[in-house]
């Protein structure tokens, strides 16, 4: 009995296996497509960017100038759609950073309602490699949240971290005091109504838009 046990383990080890080796041979095949497009891609613009420059209708550093604008752009926009790998850059050791921010959380925690928690952010490589941090499957390497909005390793009840002593660097980092998505008046503990939305923080950075093309 033992033996056959062990067989059918043995027998479901090599499946998964299987089954992860082809995965990657598509991911692989995948990339190497990728790759093959985006040198053609890449050939066609610098010849394009050296044509023009040889006829003198653009110079280098106009090219420069409108090149930071629109990949600060494009960047945005990726991040907005969910699109694309994300990680923390630059990365710090969580375990020695020094930037951490002493806020009275248990005395403020049911007016803000832990709102912090339901911030989205990049993970670091260190936190992937760890594996306790969990990321959001379908938006690596965000931070995971659950259907609440809250981040999965947030403890509704007693209203505290799960994974404190491994939390990644934003969480340790992070001062709400002047985030006005958060607090209108940190001292005066009046509170951003808009937190009690179900699209919060969304809404705050679509109001944020608004306002700027106005």
């Amino acid at each position: 009995m033992i033996s056959g046990g062990i067989n059918i383990e043995v027998d479901a080890s090599r499946r998964a296996s299987q089954k992860l080796a082809e995965g990657l041979f598509y991911i692989h095949t995948r990339l190497s497509q990728d790759t093959n497009r985006i040198l053609e891609a890449s050939s066609f613009l610098y010849s394009l960017i050296e044509l023009l420059t040889e006829k003198g209708a653009i110079t280098i550093q106009e090219l420069d100038d409108r090149k930071k604008i629109v990949g600060e752009r494009l960047v945005a926009e990726l991040k907005a759609k969910g699109l694309g790998v994300m990680l923390q850059d630059p990365e710090e050791d969580k375990y020695a950073f020094k930037g951490e921010v002493e806020i009275d959380c248990e005395n403020r925690v049911h007016l803000c309602q832990a709102s912090c928690c339901r911030l989205r952010f990049a993970l670091s490589r260190q936190d992937v490699y760890e594996g306790l941090i969990k990321w959001d499957l379908g938006r690596p390497y965000l931070i995971a949240h659950d259907e609440d909005g809250y981040c999965t390793h947030f403890e509704r009840g007693a209203c505290r971290c799960t994974v404190r002593e491994k939390r990644p660097v934003p969480c340790r980092g992070y001062d709400c005091r002047n985030d006005k998505r958060i607090w209108l008046d940190f001292e005066s503990r009046i509170v951003n109504p808009n937190i009690n939305r179900s699209d919060w923080p969304q809404c705050e950075v679509v109001a944020e838009e608004k306002e700027t093309a106005a």
